[in-house]
This record gives structure tokens, sequence and C-alpha cells, in this order.
């Protein structure tokens, strides 16, 4: 336990990144494969089609604060698990780990029991209509009761590459991922479950990554192991992990909340078929938002170790690196959404109306996207340092701050277009703004950029 720990003190920054973020993407770009495989097999469904589409669009924003919540006990929990370890606090590691796992099952329960008694109202503020609204109930009724395997099974992701283990966190989901790629196609198109089936399959991956996760904690091959008595929530711990993961947290509730409004847009100006399109493009854009979340989730643990250590120059390097992998991500991204659109957009489905709209409307929606995964590496250190406020401000620039009042002025201009447009300017707006702030805070701290 000693030797690994230490290795991220002393290995070559460009070493441990890559050997802490491969892993972390490729499981990321798995876990994307839960939604997306979803609407894969639904939107080419000729039975659930451009409505399946709509209806599982529709219910994204539930599924998004659900993941706000894991993600704020998952990444609050194990930054703080990897400052402990790189100050040689192990008994506090401990407890961060097992009030982690606590705090995730409490949000998985709650969300499944309240989820499930006001499923229908929820639904239709979110925008479902009469057409789509049965679609999204089959699918959502199901997903609501996996809320406590993909709660936990997202927590214990982090903690096990704050472990010293990413290899374990992608293996976890992709286990999760096979079943549901298997099962979406044996449910759907071999036993016609329908929405059902694709909630199931979803599911059920998700209990076989929480179960695999729990094993590997619970066993001998944990540097830190998970034990009961280190479960029972304790306020300060409590604390710690909530407000250090509130960044997190913000950012997939800042999510939830533009989706809201997004939809609500879209059925003004371009109805169910406008949903279909921006939940194709949301998809397919997760892809890459993915691939730059596994990054700053094998940055992370490198940056939170070392600031704890007070290695600051492997801090620097360790920015600088990710930042330029995080721009090419991004700007990989950005060339197949401008030059095969059509081919992204027939991926999940081929009907005439969702292919013409969708062709223009990811064009513009893509177009500043080289900046994205930059502005995200630079938020992130400021959480992976304890940074909180900076940090939740900055996850919520991009969302919240720009997007929604962009949209909210653009949309009733130029309607669709309007919405479209949008999504640049505020990806612009946002990384000139993190930039300003990355070089003050570098001017006042030890960390120079």
């Amino acid at each position: 336990m000693i030797i690994n720990k230490n290795r991220l003190e002393t290995d070559s920054i460009p070493k441990l990144l890559a050997e802490f973020s491969i892993p972390a993407i490729i499981g990321m770009l798995v876990n994307a494969i839960y939604n997306i495989v979803d609407r894969i097999f639904i939107g080419n469904d000729p039975e659930l089609g451009s409505m399946g589409l709509a209806a599982v669009s529709i219910t994204y924003p539930v599924t998004l604060v659900l993941l706000a919540f894991a993600l704020m006990v998952g990444v609050g929990g194990s930054t703080r698990f990897s400052i402990s370890l790189g100050k040689k606090e192990n008994e506090k590691a401990k407890f961060f780990l097992g009030n982690g796992v606590t705090l995730a099952i409490m949000a998985g329960l709650l969300f499944m029991i309240l989820g499930n008694v006001f499923i229908e109202p929820i639904l239709r503020i979110l925008g479902a209509s009469s057409a789509v609204l049965p679609y999204a109930t089959d699918y959502l009724s199901v997903i609501l009761y996996g809320a406590v395997f993909q709660s936990v099974a997202m927590a214990l992701n982090n903690f096990s590459r704050a472990d010293g283990n990413p290899r374990n966190s992608m293996i976890s989901m992709m286990i999760g991922a096979g079943f549901n790629i298997i099962f979406d196609y044996i449910f759907i198109v071999q036993m016609g479950w329908g929405m059902k089936g694709a909630a199931y399959a979803t599911i059920g991956g998700q209990f076989l990554s929480m179960t695999w996760q729990l094993a590997y904690f619970l066993g001998p091959k944990a540097n830190v192991q998970l034990a009961v008595q280190n479960m029972k929530l304790k306020a300060a711990y409590v604390k710690d992990i909530l407000t250090t993961g509130i960044p997190a947290f913000l950012l997939q509730i800042a999510n939830s909340v533009l989706n809201i409004v997004i939809n609500a847009s879209l059925v003004a100006y371009g109805g169910d078929i406008a949903i279909s399109v921006a939940g194709i493009i949301t998809s397919a854009t997760t892809i890459i938002i993915m691939m730059v979340s596994g990054l700053i989730q094998g940055l992370q643990p490198i940056i939170s170790y070392n600031t704890g250590a007070d290695r600051t120059d492997r801090v620097k390097e360790a920015l600088k690196i990710a930042s330029i992998v995080g721009g090419i991500i991004s700007t990989i991204g950005f060339l197949v959404f401008q030059f095969y659109p059509e081919f992204v957009i027939t991926l999940f489905n081929q009907e005439t109306a969702v292919v013409d709209l969708g062709v223009s409307a990811i064009r513009i929606w893509t177009a500043a996207f080289p900046l994205v995964g930059i502005q995200i590496v630079w938020a992130s250190y400021f959480q992976a340092v304890g940074k909180v406020r900076l940090a939740s401000f900055l996850n919520l620039a991009r969302q919240i701050i720009f997007l929604i009042p962009l949209i909210l002025i653009l949309s009733p201009i130029f309607e669709l277009n309007g919405i479209y447009v949008a999504v640049p300017l505020a990806e612009g707006l946002a990384f000139v703004v993190t930039f300003i702030f990355l070089k003050s805070q570098f001017k006042t701290t030890q960390h120079p950029l």
C-alpha cells in the first residue's frame, strides 16, 4: 500500500496520467454507452422510433439529478480520501470511504421512493406530451428502481481510482455496459419489451457494476477496505464530502436544469421531433464529454495527493499535460460532428424529418467544441485542490450563467436556430471566464500554470 500511495508522489506525471486517465476514459466511454445504446436501439425500433427517443430525452434530467448526488458523494469523498492519503492520514481515508458509501445508498433510496410516487407530475413538468408520456413512464418507472445500484456504483468508481486502481473502475463499468448492450438487444429486439426492456437492461448493468466494486472494497485487494464500522455517518466527514463534492453536484444539476429549459424551448418551437434531435446530439456529444471526464478523474487523485504532499511542481506539470489532452479530445469530436453529421444522426434514427433537422443542428451546436475540453480541465483543477466555491462557479458558468439566458433571449428571435447558436456562444464565454480566473489564481498561489 505504501508503494502504491508513494507512486503518486514519485512516478513521472505523464506515466501516472496515462495510467490513471486511460482506464478512466475507457470506463467513462463505456458508462456513456448506457444511454447511447438505449437510444440507438430505441430510435431504430419501428414501434418506438422518434417518440421513444423523445421519451428518453424527457427523462434525462431526472437521471442527471441522481447522477449529481452520486458524483457529489463520489467525487467529494474520493477527493478527501486522496488528500488524506497524501497526508498519511489513513484512518480518515477509511471514514471518507465508509461514509461515502452510506450517503450513496441513502441518496439512491430517497430518489427511488420520491421518483416513483411523483413520476407522472414530474414528467409533465419536464415537458412530456400526451404522445410521449406513456413511453417516458414505462422507461423511468423501471430506471428509478435501479437508483441505488447507479448511485453506489458511480461513487465507488471514483473511490476505486483514488485507491490506486483505475483499472478496477474501468472493468466495473465495462461489465455493466456489456450486460446493457447484450440485453438491450434481447429485451427490445427479441422479446419486444419496448421502453421497459431498455430500462431493465440498464439497471441490470448498473447492478453488476455495483456488485463488482463492493466485492473489491470488501476484499483483500483494496488498499483501503470498506468496513461496516466506518459506514456510520459522522458529521465532520459528511460535511467534508458534501462541500467538496458540491462543484460536481452543481454541474450535473445545471445540466438537468439546462435540459429542462432546452426541452421546453424545443417543444415550443419544434415539437417532439426537435426533442428527439436534441436527444441525439446530447448523446453524441456526451461521448466526448465523458472522455474529458475520464481524463479529469485520472487527473484528480494526482493533483489532490500532490497538493496534500506539497509537491507544487507536479501539480503544475499534471495540469499542463491534461489541458493539452483535453483540447485534443474535444477537437477530434468537433471534426467528427462538423464533417460527418449525417452519420452521427442516422446512427440513432433514420426518419427523414429527424435527419434533415439533425444535420444542420449538430453543426451549429458544436461550433465551439474544441474549447470545451480545456475549460472542463481548468475548472476541475480548483475542485481537486479544494477551491470549492470557485470550482462551483466555473462549472455553472457554461450551463446556467451563460447558456440558459442566451437560450431565453435568442429562441424567441431565431426559434430553433436561436437554441442551437446559444450553445457555442456560451461555451466561448465560459472558456474566457475560466481562463481569466485561472490566470488570476496562479498569480496569487504557489501553483503557476
